[in-house]
């Protein structure tokens, strides 16, 4: 009898390496390569006992092998993979929920292009994240996995026109108008989706950087970065366009440009998609993360719903999404989570939500965002330091009198303005975010708050 194949164990300093707090992530192949694919596509399985998995990937280089290897350990189960090719996320997420079955995307976001990842659901498009399956399956990957006596079976669906369908349902297409529209999509997977969803809409699309190429040979495939949105700008001032979107790497965050170049915050968009929700389905709790402003709070009850104060990250909005009923929830980084869309995020959906709005009320997009753009904002001022709990501490210290809470690092309310300081989950930084009345007390503040850190 011939004895049973095994995907040999993954050692833990080698996981803890890719191991994020929301998913797998790594420079490919010197910390994600083919067998530690392989070993975590055995683990997926074992995890999720299902039938059947979804597998997408987005453009990076290395994608198609790692892939690949991702199946082999997933059919070595006795599990089938149904592989629908290259995707954006939110089209894998789709492909979970639509077919109701677990998924995993190949993908490294925003990353350089010598990052490769991985972003897993469960069935519905069910969030996974550390506190949620994710430590599971690592512990899984450090064990040996034998094969099983007969071996799953790959196939391939193309869910593509399915998905603009579905993205389609979120908006009437009776409204649309003419706008003239540009999308940077970074040679990322906004290039395969965008062409697809916008084809029998009325828009004027113009695409920078539509070829596919994970090499990004024009710009990193990061729009929360200023520089990375410096084309896109141009572009819609030189063609006197409506509205610009830029899209991140696997297209699941999408950030706004006005008429007039200038950037639109997530919070903002937050608001503005909020308020669409709103109107159309009626009173209701939405969601949003710490980080966005008070005036996506203020907007939300001026439009009629219920803002839930959440923590950053997809797996704790998806989660507080099923347990509020809420219709919609958004971060300031750029994520927008559709409890139609499963729960799942869309950067796609929120965009053409947005065309809808300015298609139906006869304004600019500063215009509609003009009343509800009341404050002043650092962004995300990110520090490297030694011992990021103790400098959280010492700046609580500091601000003892003020108000504090700790649902995700220090947030201090200080009046007419405020802070929280988190540390990544990834690196040893501080990520600092101030809000104040104006430019000059948010510089005065952030200044004072930085000045703790030594």
């Amino acid at each position: 009898m011939k004895p049973a194949a095994v995907i040999p164990p993954i050692t833990e300093d080698r996981l803890a390496a890719v191991f994020k707090a929301y998913d797998v992530r790594g420079l490919s192949p010197e910390e994600l390569d083919e067998p530690m694919a392989r070993a975590l596509g055995a683990a997926f399985a074992r995890y999720t006992t299902a039938a059947s998995i979804a597998i997408g990937r987005d453009m990076r280089t290395s994608g198609e092998a790692l892939t690949a290897a991702f199946a082999e350990g997933v059919t070595s189960q006795n599990v089938n993979v149904i592989d629908i090719g290259l995707a954006s996320t939110d089209l894998l997420y789709f492909a979970s929920g639509h077919l109701d079955i677990p998924a995993v995307m190949l993908t490294a976001s925003h990353n350089p292009a010598d990052y490769n990842g991985m972003k897993f659901c469960n069935s519905g498009a069910q969030a996974i994240g550390v506190e949620t399956g994710l430590n599971e399956i690592r512990q899984l990957a450090a064990q040996s996995a034998t094969s099983s006596d007969s071996r799953g079976q790959v196939s391939h669906i193309d869910l593509l026109e399915r998905f603009v369908e579905h993205v389609h349902s979120f908006v009437n297409l009776d409204n649309l108008q003419p706008l003239r529209v540009v999308a940077d999509t970074a040679n990322g997977m906004g290039g395969h989706v965008l062409p697809a969803t916008f084809a029998k809409l009325p828009f004027q699309l113009e695409i920078l950087y539509a070829e596919l190429d994970g090499t990004f040979p024009n710009h990193p495939a990061n729009p929360i970065q200023p520089e990375n949105l410096v084309d896109l700008q141009n572009k819609v001032l030189d063609v006197r366009a409506d509205v610009g979107l830029a899209f991140d790497g696997d297209a699941d965050r999408v950030f706004l440009v006005d008429e007039h170049a200038n950037p639109v915050s997530g919070s903002l968009t937050t608001a503005l998609v909020a308020s669409a929700i709103l109107e159309r389905e009626g009173p209701g709790p939405i969601l949003h993360n710490l980080i966005c402003s008070r005036a996506t709070v203020e907007s939300i009850r001026e439009a009629g719903g219920s803002p839930i104060r959440t923590r950053v990250g997809h797996s704790y909005i998806k989660a507080l999404m099923a347990e509020t009923g809420a219709a919609f929830g958004g971060e300031h980084s750029g994520h927008y989570y559709f409890a139609r869309n499963f729960g799942a995020d869309s950067g796609l959906i929120a965009a053409l939500i947005v065309l809808e709005r300015l298609s139906t009320s006869d304004a600019s997009l500063s215009s509609l965002l003009a009343p509800i753009d009341r404050y002043a904002n650092s962004g995300e001022v990110n520090t490297e330091v030694r011992n990021p709990s103790g400098v959280i501490e010492k700046v609580s210290d500091h601000f003892v009198e003020q108000p504090q809470d700790r649902l995700d690092g220090l947030t201090v309310d200080c009046g007419d303005w405020w802070f929280n300081l988190r540390p990544s989950n990834t690196e040893p930084l501080l990520r600092l975010n101030v809000e104040a009345s104006d430019g000059e007390q948010v510089a005065e503040r952030v200044a004072e708050i930085l000045t703790l850190f030594r």
